[in-house]
């Protein structure tokens, strides 16, 4: 059963700071959410596909989901 949760609840519910979710809106890389209003709104169904898409079988290999970075030589 998916369900529409607030920033604080949906940082509890991935792991997170509520201070993570707000910089990942503002700057990219999290996960899908709703703005109604002045409200911002995630669906616990998305959290749980943005979640998913993380995981790992190892430390060693690249992390992939990094927003790519054009670095000057």
């Amino acid at each position: 059963m998916t369900k529409n949760i607030r920033v604080k609840e949906a940082a509890e519910y991935v792991g997170l700071s509520k201070s993570s979710l707000d910089k990942f809106r503002c700057f990219g890389g999290g996960p899908r959410f709703y703005k109604l209003g002045r409200s911002v709104i995630y669906n616990t169904s998305d959290l749980d596909t943005w979640v998913a898409e993380r995981a790992r079988t190892s430390t060693w290999c690249a992390n992939d989901n990094t927003p790519a970075r054009n670095i000057a030589a």
